[in-house]
């Protein structure tokens, strides 16, 4: 059994501008050690101790493609808004997103070349960021919706939906990239961060000197606004404050959702 997680792979490939294989094979090789890994790659030749890789790389693109079947995210980073908005950054983007929805995630890694080519040619740190791909479940629809700003896709939805149509989907789309929610249902906001903001919000309303045996009350119905804030069912939706989401879908309901977004880890 590995003894790391696909988010080691994430922050491996980060790290080191690597694709997806290379950094699992190098964590495989030394038990999950992420360190080692690094050594690893440098001793093997795969990677070199440059100072292109260390920098900063907070622009980029997100691409979105959707072949009914199957759909995807994917998001190039660099360094510079220039390089983030050249046609042929946004153009790789666009190959690597469809060809992970045909192909499946490993696809990126048919792309190697051509990304060690271009942080030649530009001359800067460039790799790629989260890569998210959703396969249909059975009576599913796929929708996904690329907010494009500057010449490139900043902002990359994905919508999974039972019970509705493709419009449907896409009106979730398109509240997602507006509200970014960060969880589809209040059962799937971990225990730990439900413990950490009641904390906060234990403290804010009793250093407002509010009376010791109202707090519990006040405390549980601002947790409730967290979830209206956070949670997408829950969420006032966009086009309509009157209703919440889950009551703009009647009786469909989303089974997931992504969302990657330039400039949000």
């Amino acid at each position: 059994m590995a003894n790391f997680t696909a988010k080691d792979v994430q922050r491996l490939r980060l790290d080191t501008g690597l694709g997806m294989m290379d950094a699992k094979k190098a964590l495989e090789a030394n038990d999950g050690d992420f360190e080692a890994a690094k050594k690893y790659l440098r001793e093997k030749g795969i990677i070199k101790s440059g100072e292109r890789t260390g920098r900063a790389n907070e622009q980029g693109a997100v691409a979105a493609a959707n072949t009914g079947a199957a759909a995807a995210l994917v998001e190039l980073r660099c360094e510079t808004d220039f390089v983030a908005k050249s046609p042929d950054f946004s153009a790789l983007a666009e190959e690597m997103a469809q060809a992970v929805a045909e192909r499946g995630e490993p696809a990126e890694d048919e792309f190697k070349e051509r990304l060690d080519t271009l942080r030649i040619t530009l001359k800067e740190n460039i790799d790629v960021g989260r890569v998210v791909r959703f396969e249909a479940v059975e009576g599913a629809v796929l929708d996904t919706y690329l907010h494009v700003q500057n010449d490139r896709g900043v902002n990359g939805v994905m919508v999974e939906l039972v019970g509705g149509d493709q419009s449907l989907a896409h009106e979730v789309s398109l509240h997602v990239a507006h509200a970014r929610p960060q969880w589809r249902t209040r059962e799937e906001v971990p225990e730990e961060r439900i413990a950490a903001e009641r904390e906060v919000l234990e403290n804010l309303t009793r250093n407002e000197g509010k009376p010791e045996a109202a707090i519990p009350k006040i405390v549980e119905g601002r947790i409730g606004g967290f979830y209206r804030d956070n949670v997408l069912v829950e969420q006032a939706y966009v086009k309509d404050a009157k209703q919440s989401v889950q009551q703009f879908l009647g009786g469909a309901r989303v089974t997931r959702f992504a969302q990657v977004e330039i400039g949000r880890g």
